[in-house]
């Protein structure tokens, strides 16, 4: 299964709550880190919705 490389680029900071929770749901601590997620449907929809604060990268396992 392919896998997401997902890296908080922008600060939340001004931005609707629901933006916030959804980058502290796909793991984010501190501006500049990465997490990596399986792609699934779920995280695709996430990463949607904060997009301009995100920089996605697809990697092969």
């Amino acid at each position: 299964m392919a896998k997401l490389r997902i890296k908080y680029k922008k600060s939340a900071i001004g931005y609707a709550q629901d933006q916030k929770d959804t980058i502290a749901a796909l793991g984010f601590t501190k501006l500049g880190g990465e997490v990596i997620h399986d792609d699934t449907p779920a995280i695709r929809g996430m990463v949607n919705k904060v997009r301009h604060l995100v920089e996605v990268e697809e990697i092969e396992e």
